[in-house]
């Protein structure tokens, strides 16, 4: 009997309905659905980092903050998601003196689960929205286990990832409107 997996990056998700689909609202459970193709689903795994907030945070920065949080909520509730955070770290400031954020844990959160439920063999497949380079030791290591890596990307995605995956679907209009809240 076929399993599967799905693991959304949550911030490249955000970066394709922004970019490439005027900030087309999405079903997250009818996503799952059609990521995974028929198979049944162990669960799916959404990752992501919450916004940043400093020490003393402003109105606003404490607004997205929780406007983030009931959003995870939200999808915690959905059947078999699991929501995954890491956080979003300062590595300095642009020329116009904004903050560069950076992402931490995601990936090696990400990887760890897709290796750890491909090496105990609770999953035959895996579906991945993603685009970065940094996931491939996970599905190497997932696909010497005999797992089917499936990759969900958009225009923009690492071309070593995209040669690794088993199979590849590109994220066109007519994939987000089946999907459209």
């Amino acid at each position: 009997m076929s399993r599967i997996a799905l693991f959304i990056d949550g911030a490249y998700l955000d970066f394709l309905l922004r970019d490439e689909f005027n900030l087309t609202r999405i079903r997250y459970d009818a996503l799952a659905t059609k990521m995974a193709q028929g198979i049944d689903i162990v669960r799916t795994y959404y990752y992501n980092c919450p916004p940043y907030q400093s020490s003393t945070p402003t109105q606003e920065e404490r607004d997205r903050f929780a406007k983030a949080q009931r959003f995870h909520i939200y999808l915690e509730r959905l059947p078999r998601y699991e929501v995954r955070l890491g956080r979003l770290a300062i590595r300095g400031f642009n020329r116009e003196g904004e903050p560069i954020f950076e992402q931490k844990r995601v990936d090696l959160m990400l990887g760890v689960d897709l290796a750890l439920l491909a090496g105990k063999s609770q999953i035959t497949d895996a579906a991945l929205l993603a685009g970065d380079s940094d996931l491939i030791p996970a599905v190497v290591a997932a696909k010497s286990q005999g797992v089917v890596v499936r990759l969900f990307h958009g225009p923009t995605y690492h071309k070593d990832l995209w040669d690794n995956a088993d199979e590849r679907t590109l994220i066109t209009l007519e994939f987000i409107n089946a999907i459209k809240a």
